[in-house]
């Protein structure tokens, strides 16, 4: 069995990217404010910057999708969490 990724994520073009002054109070605010708008976003950092995705999520009370190489998919809990 293999498993298939969802293709709207792969599709999913990145809205926020964190240059080398790293991920900053005003990129946790794009990110929360860009939730607001969007079900789900992709965040994209430089290779010369060191970024925690887990901790980015917790700051912007976001739901980590997944992480691959430098780029991660957040969702919004509220909006994830609905049935």
């Amino acid at each position: 069995m293999t498993a298939k990724t969802d293709p709207s994520m792969q599709d999913l073009k990145p809205t926020v990217w964190i240059g080398k002054q790293g991920c900053t109070e005003t990129m946790i605010e794009e990110i929360v404010a860009q939730l607001k708008k969007r079900k789900t976003i992709k965040v994209k950092w430089l290779q010369n910057t060191e970024v925690d995705p887990g901790a980015i999520a917790a700051q912007a009370r976001a739901e980590l999708v997944s992480v691959r190489g430098r780029t991660m998919v957040l969702a919004d809990k509220k909006k994830s969490s609905r049935k």
